[in-house]
């Protein structure tokens, strides 16, 4: 389990958006309020934006965020429209490194993902390696059950260029369903194209974790957010409706959709 935000809007600087929050992700490390089994989230951290070139960027650590004595002049000195983070707590088969510590990306897209696929290795990735292009799998440098399902994401975008990120996210869960039999799964994944933010709150035979988002909340003005606890006390923070997806776009309203 972990902690993770995403925020979408006029830019701001990495402080505002990590550290700078009354409940920001940094304090989440130590101190979160909804997480489940796990006490902290000090098994690694790890940001994402979108360079000059319009592809993904990323500063990852196997470290807790507290010990990482370059943060406050990276949060101080980045600005963008964008932003994606993680605090780790690592399960059980998905070790501390920092090839295991999110976010993961592509040319295009940037992920992160809360949860945990219990038997993930015996049970979910024989599926998922058999259906991976070798170009794909070449790109997975850890083991984590998060990490396979963004390869398992991507080739089922690669195989049909006509597939929305929505269409994607909703097949993925399904293809997990046939999968994990009646093992639990926990599914709170964002990912970002560069331009919006989409979000699952899911569970299966489980409860599904804690997410939230705003588009109004006086820390971010015009900006829309995505956490996995409030990142502030403000009342316009309101839960992600189970079993649902949302998608943050700074030009439109959120939208839900159902998984």
């Amino acid at each position: 389990m972990c902690r993770l935000a995403a925020y979408v809007g006029p830019a701001i600087t990495l402080q505002q958006f990590l550290l700078d929050p009354a409940h920001s992700l940094y304090r989440q490390s130590w101190e979160p309020q909804e997480l489940k089994y796990a006490k902290l989230n000090a098994d690694g951290y790890g940001f994402g934006w979108y360079g000059p070139d319009e592809q993904p960027a990323i500063h990852t650590s196997a470290l807790p965020i507290w010990s990482d004595a370059n943060l406050p002049h990276l949060a101080r000195s980045l600005t963008q429209p964008l932003w994606l983070a993680e605090v780790r707590s690592a399960t059980p088969g998905n070790p501390v490194h920092q090839f295991n510590t999110a976010p993961f990306y592509d040319t295009e897209l940037l992920y992160i993902h809360n949860g945990f696929i219990r038997e993930f290795h015996q049970q979910v990735l024989p599926h998922i390696t058999t259906l991976l292009a070798p170009d794909i799998a070449a790109g997975i440098n850890g083991n984590t059950d998060s990490e396979y399902l963004f390869a398992c994401l991507r080739q089922l975008l690669a195989d049909d260029p006509e597939l929305t990120i929505p269409d994607a996210l909703a097949q993925l869960s399904e293809l997990l369903a046939d999968w994990i039999d009646a093992q639990p799964a926990l599914m709170n994944i964002v990912v970002t194209d560069g331009q919006r933010l989409y979000a699952t709150r899911h569970g299966l035979n489980h409860e599904c974790p804690s997410l939230y988002f705003t588009t109004d909340d006086e820390l971010f003005p015009g900006g829309q957010l995505i956490a996995s606890e409030r990142l502030t006390g403000d009342s316009f923070w309101q839960p992600v409706p189970e079993h649902h997806l949302l998608i943050l776009d700074p030009e439109h309203p959120p939208e839900l959709q159902s998984l």
